[in-house]
């Protein structure tokens, strides 16, 4: 399991996210999918993501005298676990939302600037939802949501595919 330190980081937050998809990815091709990222700066955070075992190497060869690898996310490397989670503070909390929602504003802003962007033909939505469940209603809830997203997951690209994402937020809201 990877880290908080590691994994939160707000440029190694987004290539994981690029990379949820399961497609392996040269960091040429990361750069395409997160131009706001320099060059350099890809470089560093992909290699940082492969020296700890989250990214790793499918295939390397040479083009034009330089070596390229290709890299595939490994899945079970970044969920957070249990411990790390309960070992962040409130501020490390904090940092950890900014940085996954700067990813979404980063990922929204980038569908918004393609050409032709028509969020009701594209089924975007976002919304929420105040549900009163008691702790094992919500911990059914997660599961379900869960089990229905990782059913979806092996999807390949193909005729009619669009790569979508969706991302999940939960937290107590008021009183109990």
């Amino acid at each position: 399991m990877a880290t908080s330190d590691l994994l939160l980081h707000p440029v190694r937050m987004r290539v994981v996210q690029a990379m949820l998809d399961g497609r392996p990815s040269t960091t040429t091709q990361l750069r395409q999918r997160l131009p706001e990222i320099a060059p350099a700066t890809m470089y560093r955070h992909v290699a940082v993501l492969a020296d700890a075992g989250v990214l790793e190497v499918l295939e390397e060869k040479r083009v034009r005298g330089i070596m390229e690898r290709t890299y595939r996310l490994r899945r079970d490397r970044v969920e957070l676990g249990e411990a790390d989670r309960a070992a962040m503070t409130p501020d490390d909390h904090r940092n950890a939302f900014t940085a996954f929602t700067g990813g979404l504003l980063a990922d929204f802003g980038q569908y918004l600037e393609r050409e032709p962007a028509d969020p009701a033909a594209d089924g975007v939505t976002y919304q929420q939802a105040a549900l009163w469940l008691t702790d094992q209603e919500h911990e059914e809830l997660l599961a379900e949501l869960r089990a229905a997203v990782t059913a979806r997951a092996g999807g390949e690209p193909g005729d009619g595919r669009t790569r979508r994402v969706v991302s999940l937020v939960a937290m107590p809201a008021g009183e109990r």
